[in-house]
Order: structure tokens, then sequence, then C-alpha cells
């Protein structure tokens, strides 16, 4: 509050949402795999995204099932943003900090892993193969310097400019 002078307590920034994404392809087995996943990683069951075009390069079609997402919000997606900054983003082999240029203007962020194996809750032994995933993190900062302000608060590990 004292770094951007608010006069209120309800202007500081909060986290609203923290939504995590995984594209999968059309393979069923691969999606049943990746929604398995990432429900033991988030603690909440993902839904199947759709596509939304039909591309016959890709031998898609419109309402064909290709990935899962998941929306956190309170307790929950604070838990979440702990143990990602806490106990995943530290596993990654040569982590140097978060980059500080995926923010979108309006204080929210977006980050990209790519590897599951980063999260404990997924055991070695029995994953198949490796997805990446999408993670966005929306927060009520009108702009990206509150926005790292307020993810540095929260413990992300963010590099300087």
């Amino acid at each position: 509050m004292e770094q951007f002078k608010y006069s209120s307590l309800m202007e500081a920034p909060r986290l609203v949402k923290v939504v995590v994404n995984m594209g999968t392809g059309i393979e069923e087995k691969e999606l049943e795999a990746a929604i398995n996943d990432m429900s033991l990683i988030t603690g909440q069951k993902p839904v199947a995204t759709v596509a939304r075009k039909s591309v016959s390069n890709f031998k898609l079609r419109e309402g064909m099932k290709v990935g899962c997402r998941v929306t956190l919000r309170g307790d929950r997606a604070y838990h979440f943003l702990d143990k990602l900054a806490t106990v995943a983003l530290p596993r990654i082999r040569d982590f140097q900090g978060l980059p500080p240029k995926s923010f979108d203007g309006r204080g929210n962020y977006s980050l990209g892993l790519k590897e599951q194996l980063v999260f404990p809750e997924i055991d070695y032994d029995k994953f198949d193969k490796q997805r990446g995933m999408d993670i966005t993190i929306c927060t009520t900062a009108k702009t990206d310097e509150e926005g790292r302000a307020f993810l540095k608060a929260m413990g992300m590990p963010l590099r300087e400019k």
C-alpha cells in the first residue's frame, strides 16, 4: 500500500484466479492421462476443452476434445500458487527466475512449463509422456508494476529487468 500510495486496503491487488491449461492432441488415451495428472496437481477435476475450428491438415474436426483446463479460485488458487513458487519452480533445471516480460499489460501473468514432472504429485515411475502446461495468474492489479509487486510479495521468483 505504501509503494503505490493506496488510500484503501481494497485497492491493493488480489488474486482472482489461476488457470492451468494442458493441450494433448486428439488421442483419447493421452487426454485421460492428462486429466488424471492435472487433477493430481491441482486438486480439482479438469474440464475437457474442444476444438473451435476444423483443420484438415491436423485431422481435426470442430468439437473434438483436444485438451483440458482447470480454473482455481480462492484458497485452492493460493495453495497452488504457493506450491508452484516453493516446490515446482525450484525443481526446474537451470532455473534462474521467471521472465518479467510475460505480463499482459493489465497485471496478469502467464508462464509455460515443459513437463509436469516438476510437481511432486506426479510419480516418475508411472508417468507415460511429458506434457507441458500453460499457467495464467489473474490479479486485480491495474498495471504490470502492481502485478509484479503482488507476485513478488506472494513469493514468485521473478527476474529483474
